[in-house]
């Protein structure tokens, strides 16, 4: 027998024939460990639930210890609960006038933050490309711009009152002069920061200003631009409820100016949390939205 076929018998008689469907444990194996994830996906979900329900379940316990003492001036969660239940669990009710429920009160405001931070983006992001632009312009404006972002909001209000004669023009007013700087400087120096190679292929490949402004500028500026958005949004939720403690009518900021003068405590606490939550929900709006336009590169 020559060696090429000992080998084919040795071969043969070592590898194993395998002739029906893979062993149970194989299949096992190339299965992917569900269960293993599904854990880790429980604890890192616990990683970021748990602690801040600790915290929130401390704090009120304490607001709870220290509030039921004698002589306490702010209630404590349990009287709040109890207080405000009818306002919880029927937000819709309207009663005409201004005796509306809090769903009410909060669409108000929502409708004031949403016409009055549109005009300052659109205006603000055509401001801060001006003056990231053109030097003269960043030389004429900036300084105005610097001096008026630290006028508080509320001043703007008499003058806006003034202007308009009416409480509904003013609030939006306040809401744009109050947004509008932070998107301002940020887009004018997210184009300031355009890099220079940006600007050497657009003049390589001819782009007019408008296509220059839209597929360079704006893509380019877009993480700087969403910052200052983020920062805008911010500032108008917290000008239109201070505005509105003063101009009246139905919303958030009335409704704890006039449970305020009812020594309604428990109703301004109530508002309070829903003013939070409605800004954090705001915030995380602009920041989902910003994510998607800059893949992920917004800045902090």
């Amino acid at each position: 027998m020559n060696m090429p076929a000992i080998k084919s018998e040795i071969a043969s008689a070592v590898s194993p024939v395998v002739t029906g469907p893979a062993p149970i444990h194989t299949i096992a194996i190339k299965r992917p460990p569900r269960a293993g994830e599904f854990l880790k996906f429980i604890r890192s979900s616990s990683a970021q639930v748990v602690p801040p329900l600790i915290v929130i379940t401390l704090l009120l316990v304490i607001w709870e210890l220290l509030c039921r003492k004698a002589g306490a001036t702010l209630p404590p969660p349990s009287r709040v609960l109890k207080d405000t239940w009818e306002l919880i669990v029927d937000p819709f009710y309207d009663r005409g006038g201004i005796d509306k429920g809090l769903f009410w009160h909060l669409s108000a405001s929502l409708k004031r933050v949403a016409f009055g931070y549109s005009l300052a983006a659109i205006a603000g992001i055509a401001l801060g490309t001006l003056v990231g632009q053109s030097i003269w312009a960043m030389r004429g404006l900036d300084p105005i711009f610097q001096v008026l972002r630290t006028i508080p909001p509320l001043a703007w209000l008499p003058l806006s009152l003034a202007a308009f004669r009416d409480g509904e023009p003013s609030a939006i007013f306040v809401i744009f002069i109050t947004s509008i700087w932070p998107i301002i400087i940020n887009t004018a120096v997210g184009i300031r920061n355009i890099p220079q190679d940006y600007r050497n292929v657009a003049a390589v490949v001819q782009l007019n200003p408008i296509e220059f402004f839209w597929k360079i500028m704006i893509p380019a500026a877009a993480p700087y631009i969403f910052t200052g958005l983020r920062i805008g949004i911010g500032l108008s939720w917290l000008a239109i409820v201070a505005a509105e403690m003063l101009i009246g009518g139905v919303g958030i900021g009335f409704f704890i100016w006039d449970a305020w003068n009812s020594s309604h405590i428990s109703e301004i606490i109530l508002a309070l949390f829903y003013v939070g939550i409605i800004g954090f929900v705001l915030d995380r709006m602009i920041a989902i939205a910003g994510h998607f336009a800059t893949r992920g590169t917004q800045t902090n």
